[in-house]
């Protein structure tokens, strides 16, 4: 069955279409987050043989690791709705399977996978309980759906400056509110992940939080993540006009690699981030 014809109308809450590519950002992501994905995937006792579903496995890199766990006498499929995503993954992990499409209409047959991993992707979709009641019936007898979402615990990049770090993200959400006209419900409502794996037929719900933690000195993946994809990427110009003068010029000064304030190079920065998995089965019977 072929994919859903491509169109280049947002698909997802947050601007989404098959013509949208921010694939840096996400192998910046891989690459920061790199060891604490590698424990959570350890934790999911993969065997070789198994058959995993990587839903929303944007550039490849976590495919990449799935598919490893798996090995070739195994299966590893990825999904993702961005043509350039798809590319990139094909390209990352070529054991692979790799399909362009929407995970609301997944061209894939119903009980046919072990796992359905699923990272960073449902807080994109406008209606999260009906992916995962799709992404629930394509696993096997006591398969097993796992989701992860970082931050839902407000990151620290500034330890000495928490009103600082308020008001930056607080001009986020504004600026998320403004350019996509999404509610802050919206855009906070991902947080109830277990709520909404329990209105499934699955059960065994449970979550597990990891906290991603760096300190000066920094590797390079790190700066690289928290420089073009914070820094530049998600604050930069978008957050003009949603934060007072004094706040947007200190804000500049730790984020300018050029200056002497640049927060990273700071002797007491301390960053935190929470990446949390909720994972719940299908029943032996269901």
């Amino acid at each position: 069955m072929a994919p859903p014809a491509a169109t280049s109308h947002p698909a997802g809450l947050l601007g989404d279409s098959v013509a949208r590519d921010y694939g840096d950002k996400l192998r910046r992501f891989a690459a920061f987050a790199a060891p604490e994905l590698a424990q959570a995937i350890a934790g999911l006792r993969l065997a070789p043989g198994m058959r995993v579903l990587d839903a929303g496995c944007g550039t490849g890199e976590v495919l990449a690791m799935l598919a490893a766990q798996v090995g070739p006498s195994g299966l590893a499929v990825g999904v993702d709705l961005a043509g350039a995503h798809a590319r990139a993954a094909r390209v990352a992990c070529e054991a692979a399977a790799v399909l362009q499409g929407n995970l609301a209409q997944l061209p894939l047959a119903r009980a046919s996978f072990d796992l359905v991993w699923s990272l960073n992707t449902i807080n994109h979709l406008r209606d999260p309980l009906a992916c995962l009641l799709s992404l629930a019936g394509l696993l096997k007898p006591r398969g097993r759906l796992v989701l992860g979402q970082s931050s839902f615990l407000p990151d620290m990049y500034f330890a000495w400056d928490a009103r600082l770090e308020r008001l930056t993200n607080e001009a986020v959400r504004a600026y998320y509110r403004e350019r996509y006209g999404v509610s802050e419900r919206e855009l906070t409502g991902i947080r109830a992940l277990v709520g909404l794996m329990r209105r499934t037929a699955l059960q065994n719900v449970a979550a597990e939080s990891i906290l991603i933690e760096r300190v000066a000195p920094l590797a390079a993946a790190d700066e690289a993540y928290l420089l073009e994809t914070i820094f530049r990427g998600t604050w930069g110009a978008r957050l003009q006009g949603h934060l007072a003068e004094e706040e947007r010029e200190e804000l500049e000064r730790l984020c300018d690699p050029a200056g002497a304030g640049y927060a990273p190079r700071r002797a007491d920065f301390h960053f935190l981030q929470s990446l949390t998995f909720v994972s719940a089965q299908r029943p032996a019977d269901g």
